[in-house]
């Protein structure tokens, strides 16, 4: 703590002069008061949608974002994309056979498919279920153990460590089920796979995301089971053969051409060199993509409104970027990669929004240790609305990962993660999780920092 005093009331040479420091405040202090990425969310859940890549819906926001900055005055550009065309189909389950069965009844399983799954024959599958908590209970099976069944990855998502501010940590710790378990179970002869829902909800929730597929090994069916039913079937396997019939009818149609929405508002001095301010605008299906990435789309709109309606015109250019198909597999930002690989060291910085709306406490940086030290003043003006931490992290963003091992600095908002997961790719992802109070925090943050990048003295260090 006294070292952390110390930083903060160190005196020497600050990237920005009181008047530019003046200026951060003023797009702090209007980005509280200022409905715009409120409303902006609101038409892109309730209006638009669902946008999942290659949809017309995701179509339909990419025309709308663009006419939206264009009215702005900001030069915008569509940056055209392929992008996976996959569709979800029919999706349901039940228990067929278990101990103590009523006879003639049967248990509803509520599950959805994951993102890229195959699906089974048209009238389904009836096998039995062989439950694993992990990768060590599949390694333990004897020899054929799972041949002809289904597979369920019972890994359960760590909600006290979500709960002490660490959601990530505790979805990454189960989502690499997810993103697995469909070629783990394939390869050792499974028919179909489930995973657990990899979140926080209590209310039989399924949860969605992409999966994948190792070469050389059979794709089959894959879905996410509610936290609820994974522990239904998980007893009713302790008391002897449990048998499910599921039904799964996704297709994987011709991937489709889609565009990231580049919109610039140019620097006065180096119009040359750029800011990035970005999330993604694409969403699963389940829900409307409010707080996985509406919310983050939007608060990096409300940047290029700030400074038009504030008639601030930074050195540098200041980039909103909607990418497209973040969750099917950043189609959208390794396009950008190539089409910009002539300029990246024209690349000042780059932001993104992509950990949903919650309350802000600071800025993470990847770059060199110096970035810390150098945010101190932009701390500073976030302490207001309690976004004064700077924490250094390996990574900051999906889709501005390549700018981040290509040296560029890169950051984003440090976000209260406690809740996040309880809707994060859910049906429950919709416009009324979203606090107005927050989103509005989250405007203020990314307008800062962009602002503060974009006019600094020298470019931030890289």
């Amino acid at each position: 703590m006294l070292d952390r005093l110390q930083a903060m009331m160190a005196s020497g040479k600050s990237a920005w002069t009181p008047e530019q420091l003046a200026v951060m405040e003023r797009l702090r202090d209007a980005a509280m008061k200022d409905p715009y990425a409120l409303d902006e969310l609101r038409h892109l859940t309730y209006n638009i949608g669902p946008r999942i890549s290659g949809s017309p819906q995701a179509g339909q926001a990419v025309e709308y974002v663009a006419a939206e900055m264009r009215a702005l005055g900001a030069d915008v550009t569509l940056e055209k994309a392929k992008v996976p065309h996959w569709v979800r189909g029919a999706e349901t389950a039940e228990v067929v056979a278990w101990p103590g069965q009523t006879p003639g009844t049967t248990q509803k399983v509520v599950l959805t498919a994951l993102g890229g799954s195959v699906a089974t024959p048209a009238e389904g599958l009836t096998a039995e279920v062989v439950v694993v908590d992990d990768w060590a209970q599949l390694s333990a099976l004897p020899a054929g153990a799972v041949k002809g069944k289904i597979l369920l990855f019972n890994h359960k998502f760590d909600k006290e460590l979500a709960a002490t501010g660490n959601g990530l940590e505790a979805y990454v710790g189960g989502v690499i089920y997810r993103g697995g378990g469909p070629s783990a179970a394939g390869a050792v002869g499974a028919a179909a796979v489930l995973v657990r829902s990899v979140g926080g909800a209590d209310f039989r929730l399924p949860h969605t995301g992409m999966t994948a597929y190792a070469g050389g090994v059979p794709k089959i069916p894959a879905a996410a089971i509610t936290a609820e039913d994974a522990d239904l079937l998980k007893d009713l396997s302790k008391q002897g053969p449990v048998k499910l019939h599921l039904t799964l009818t996704p297709q994987t149609l011709p991937d489709a051409d889609s565009y990231n929405v580049i919109a610039d508002w140019k620097g006065t001095e180096h119009p040359e060199q750029v800011v990035i301010v970005s999330g993604h605008l694409d969403s699963w299906d389940l829900g409307t993509g409010a707080i996985d990435d509406g919310a983050g789309v939007v608060v990096s709109m409300q940047v290029i409104h700030l400074l038009h309606d504030l008639g601030i015109h930074p050195k540098r250019t200041v980039r909103f970027v909607a990418w497209m198909s973040e969750e099917e597999g950043s189609e959208g930002a390794a396009q950008y990669m190539v089409d910009h690989k002539d300029v990246m060291g024209n690349h000042i910085g780059a932001i993104e929004s992509d950990l949903g709306c919650d309350h802000p406490t600071g800025i993470y940086y990847a770059g060199k240790p110096a970035l810390g030290q150098w945010l101190r003043p932009v701390a500073q003006v976030l302490n207001a609305i309690g976004a004064e931490t700077n924490v250094a992290s390996p990574e900051t963003g999906e889709d501005i990962a390549g700018l981040t091992e290509n040296g560029v600095p890169s950051f984003a908002p440090v976000q209260d993660s406690r809740y996040y997961f309880n809707y994060h790719h859910t049906a429950a992802d919709t416009f009324d999780k979203v606090d107005p109070k927050h989103l509005a925090e989250n405007a203020a943050v990314n307008a800062v920092l962009a602002y503060a990048l974009a006019d600094s003295a020298e470019p931030a260090p890289r």
